[in-house]
């Protein structure tokens, strides 16, 4: 006769520990750190980085990032609770304390730091810490509760993983990382403002001064236009740099105007906004991808 499976939950909810924790990490935003990374170790190395090299290397950046996500979602618990797209989370839901949450988020963040320094080197290693601590301390406890450019600042955390990822092949941030950077630092303002437009009544009712709550959607949507400008120009750029060749300068530029286009049908179609959210996604997603198909495939 054998015994039943045992199954650890929360008492009040009845949810498994393990997906509250899994949940805490915010997988999926990861994803996209992920899929900057990996193109730039391609294009720091010329080629394939190597398959030890690249795991390594995900899996320290999979550490940092969500180990700052859990720490975010501790400083956020009450604009979490405020708004209708968030409250569902764990904390707002009381299925983990801001104790247990803070340990945990802290610890993925140690071990971040200590993988990526002995599988790597200490430059990845920092540049991942230091990505984590700017999102925790200027992002989500000095920016995002007190300016209309929280999101214009903090994004530099959202770019940092491609960084790591140049770092971690070659020691060193030579100016095509730095312009990889610039492309994910100025495609977010886009990318979370359209979140914004959508929730605008989310934000207002928590208290976080989005800009297209405090200028209103249109001024806002000027801004992203401007951004994506900015942005576009930046994959452009990247050509001039060296690492990537005809076949990205091509996709990019054909993805750039499509981009630019969704930007300026945004304007006059706010009710749009996540499906132009979701396609954000999509194209930085297919800029990335076109760098290290690019490489490989010329190298």
């Amino acid at each position: 006769m054998t015994s039943p499976a045992v199954r650890i939950t929360n008492p009040r909810t009845d949810t498994p520990l393990i997906k509250t924790y899994v949940e805490l990490m915010k997988l999926r935003i990861i994803e996209l750190l992920l899929i900057t990374t990996l193109p730039a170790m391609v294009a720091a190395a010329g080629g394939w980085p190597g398959w030890w090299l690249t795991f390594a290397t995900l899996l320290g950046g999979t550490l940092s990032s969500a180990g700052a996500n859990a720490i975010n979602q501790v400083i956020d618990r009450d604009i979490d609770k405020a708004m209708t797209r968030t409250r569902g989370r764990p904390l707002p839901t009381d299925r983990v304390s801001t104790t247990a949450v803070l340990v945990f988020g802290s610890s993925l963040g140690v071990a971040g730091f200590a993988w990526l320094w002995a599988t790597t080197n200490l430059l990845a290693a920092t540049l991942s810490t230091a990505g984590l601590l700017f999102y925790v301390f200027v992002y989500s406890l000095l920016l995002k509760r007190t300016t209309t450019q929280n999101i214009v600042i903090g994004g530099a955390a959202g770019a940092v993983p491609v960084l790591v990822g140049w770092a971690a092949v070659s020691n060193s941030l030579d100016l095509a990382a730095w312009i990889m950077f610039a492309i994910v630092f100025f495609w977010t303002p886009p990318h979370f403002w359209a979140l914004a437009i959508r929730y605008r009544e989310d934000y207002e009712r928590a208290g976080v001064p989005m800009l297209p709550v405090v200028v209103g959607e249109k001024r806002a949507m000027e801004h992203m236009l401007a951004y994506t400008f900015v942005m576009v120009g930046a994959t452009l750029l990247l050509y001039a740099t060296g690492p990537v060749g005809w076949i990205y300068l091509t996709i990019a530029a054909a993805s750039g105007l499509a981009f630019l286009a969704a930007t300026w049908l945004l304007r006059d179609h706010p009710e749009a906004a996540m499906k132009y959210f979701g396609y954000s996604n999509v194209y930085l997603s297919v800029i990335f991808i076109a760098i290290a198909f690019d490489v490989l495939v010329l190298a």
